[in-house]
């Protein structure tokens, strides 16, 4: 009851601004009866608003025990009023129009000649010989790519095990000069060391 009678004395509060503002001056055409009555109705709205806003904080604390005591979180609650809301508007009417209208126009654009003829052209494209040898070409170019890829990797690693299993006596030592390597047979057979012989010969004639 004191809250009930604070806010009627916050909504006499207010009427009496209310006076205080006007200045005791009324507006025209209305006499000073109708504006005391009028007075007295507004304080009763305010009144009856207050109350109501009193009674409403009042219903919404308990809603909020009851709520608790359910184990309904405040994020299980807002899952539920966006699930509400979806369904809601799934179920407005702009939202069916709206629906209804892009299937038609999906129909529409499905069925049109353009659609239809870019659609063959793409399937005699895909289905033309061009375009399948083209296409076997890079699938062989992709697995000879990989297969000499694969090769490759596989002889470095052969040679990179050789080379660790070699002792380390066998390695070569600083003294091992240019003139010992070009008397080696094997050297000396290889393409690059006759043309170079040739060039060599050409120089001194």
């Amino acid at each position: 009851m004191d809250s009930v009678n604070n806010g009627f004395g916050n909504a006499s509060g207010m009427t009496r601004s209310m006076e205080g503002a006007t200045g005791g001056t009324l507006p025209p055409g209305l006499t000073e009866e109708e504006a005391e009555e009028l007075k007295l109705e507004l304080s009763k709205v305010e009144d009856e608003i207050q109350t109501l806003r009193q009674v409403l904080s009042a219903k919404e604390r308990h809603a909020g025990d009851i709520k608790r005591q359910l184990g309904i979180s405040p994020l299980n609650e807002i899952k539920q009023n966006i699930s509400k809301g979806w369904q809601d508007v799934q179920s407005s009417n702009a939202y069916v129009q709206t629906k209804d209208k892009l299937g038609q126009w999906n129909e529409s654009v499905t069925h049109s000649d353009f659609y239809l003829t870019a659609s063959a052209t793409l399937d005699d494209i895909s289905r033309s010989d061009a375009y399948k040898k083209t296409q076997e070409t890079l699938s062989q170019a992709g697995q000879m790519t990989s297969a000499a890829l694969s090769t490759m990797g596989t002889a470095i690693s052969q040679k990179i095990g050789t080379m660790r299993a070699l002792p380390f006596n066998n390695t070569p030592r600083l003294g091992y000069n240019v003139h010992h390597s070009l008397s080696m047979p094997s050297m000396r057979s290889s393409p690059s060391f006759r043309s170079l012989e040739e060039r060599m010969g050409g120089l001194r004639k």
